[in-house]
């Protein structure tokens, strides 16, 4: 329980804090939130990618509204009795008003019922969260059809450039090949922000909220898993490696990476569902600054970070992506509804060595798909090539992050 003067404290506090922050850079999610809509917008994303600078933006747009941000130390133990009171302060501070936006609110216990109330009541409610598992189930219980996700990412190459305030081009874009898009490790350019910020993800995002003893253990595979971004995995592996009691540890493992926006794993395409269940997946990381700073092995290889770019952009996008292995393969395969619309390669640099792979590898996920034509995404390099009736675009990764930015 906690008294209402204390919550009243705090809320003012919150306040002053929300009047003195800066603007930032407009996010490019900032025009695809509309608040009017009669369901609860939930923000989720990494810790530290700018969930609480994007509430503050929306909040500019609005004159009228309530906030209260949970990961405050001060309301630690908030209780669902708690709610009411909140809700009476909250009303006396900002004044009587039908939008609330909810910062980190997982951290209350039950609070799925209180953001029912509200829209029951036809408030409106913005929230944020850094854990997806946890908030669909709570959804899925209590504000099924009462909900949208809008899933929020580090910076964009276009964001990272209007935060620099430089130009798009290869300079450019090999600093965000290697910094990655947290906001405050670009601010600042200490490697100690994104190696507090992994430590603060496995603690508390995946350890502390699931209550594992095998700390060690989802240190290790995590550290393990961000040194081979871009390679295939099995849980079957991962059991071995880390002597794990049975293959459900490892799945359940790299869930929680998953929840926590840390890692993705990729499916081989299959047409069974069963097939791609089983098959090896691959691993990406969220950003190319964190895994840059956590993992030696990840640094040193330029087509690595470049492919985790590209899958990183179409993460933003999309959200079944698969990578494609027949006799040759393929990088990235998209399925929207049931079709697969895109195929894409990415390769650091061709040459002599590797263009015949690399374009054979494309051309047969272009037949099996029926698609006219694909991409092979590049560090500088462009082209265009035309084989078996298929037209292939060569291009700079950088200069598709501005085309297809732009036509999104």
């Amino acid at each position: 329980m906690i008294l209402k003067e204390t919550l009243r404290q705090v809320v003012q506090s919150q306040r002053d804090t929300l009047q003195s922050l800066e603007y930032g850079v407009p996010r490019e999610d900032l025009g695809q939130i509309d608040l009017t809509l009669p369901f609860a917008i939930f923000l989720t994303g990494i810790r530290r990618c700018g969930k609480s600078t994007l509430l503050h933006q929306l909040m500019r747009v609005e004159k009228h509204f309530s906030f209260f941000n949970f990961e405050d130390t001060r309301v630690t133990g908030f209780e669902v009795t708690d709610f009411p009171k909140l809700e009476t302060v909250l009303a006396e501070e900002y004044g009587e008003c039908d939008l609330y936006f909810f910062d980190e609110i997982q951290h209350a216990l039950q609070w799925e019922i209180f953001v029912r109330n509200l829209l029951d009541r036809q408030k409106h409610c913005i929230i944020t969260g850094s854990n997806a598992s946890l908030l669909s189930k709570d959804l899925g219980v209590h504000l099924t059809g009462r909900h949208l996700r809008h899933e929020l990412f580090p910076f964009s190459y276009n964001e990272m450039l209007a935060f620099r305030q430089v130009d798009p081009g290869l300079p450019s874009f090999d600093e965000y090949l290697v910094d990655g898009g947290f906001p405050e490790y670009l601010k600042y350019r200490k490697d100690d922000i994104l190696q507090e910020l992994l430590v603060d993800i496995l603690e508390r995002d995946i350890i502390l909220r699931h209550q594992l003893r095998s700390t060690k253990t989802i240190k290790e595979m995590a550290l393990y898993l961000l040194g081979n971004i871009g390679n295939e995995f099995s849980y079957t592996n991962l059991k071995k490696t880390f002597n794990l009691g049975s293959v459900n540890s490892a799945i359940s493992y790299v869930s929680y990476f998953e929840d926590s926006y840390l890692l993705f794993s990729v499916p081989k395409f299959d047409y069974s569902y069963r097939k791609q269940v089983v098959n090896p997946k691959k691993i990406y990381s969220i950003d190319n600054g964190l895994t840059n700073v956590n993992s030696v092995s990840f640094s040193a290889d330029n087509g690595r970070m470049l492919e985790n770019l590209v899958f990183g952009h179409l993460r933003r996008q999309f959200q079944d992506i698969f990578y494609f292995k027949g006799r040759g393969e393929c990088d990235f395969v998209v399925k929207v509804e049931k079709d697969i619309i895109l195929a894409i390669q990415v390769c650091y640099e061709l040459t002599d060595d590797n263009t015949i792979r690399e374009v054979e590898g494309l051309l047969e996920a272009l037949n099996t798909f029926g698609l006219p034509e694909g991409l092979i995404l590049t560090h500088a390099q462009e082209d265009t090539i035309s084989r078996g009736g298929k037209n292939i675009r060569v291009t700079p990764v950088w200069r598709w992050f501005i085309e297809s930015s732009t036509a999104k």
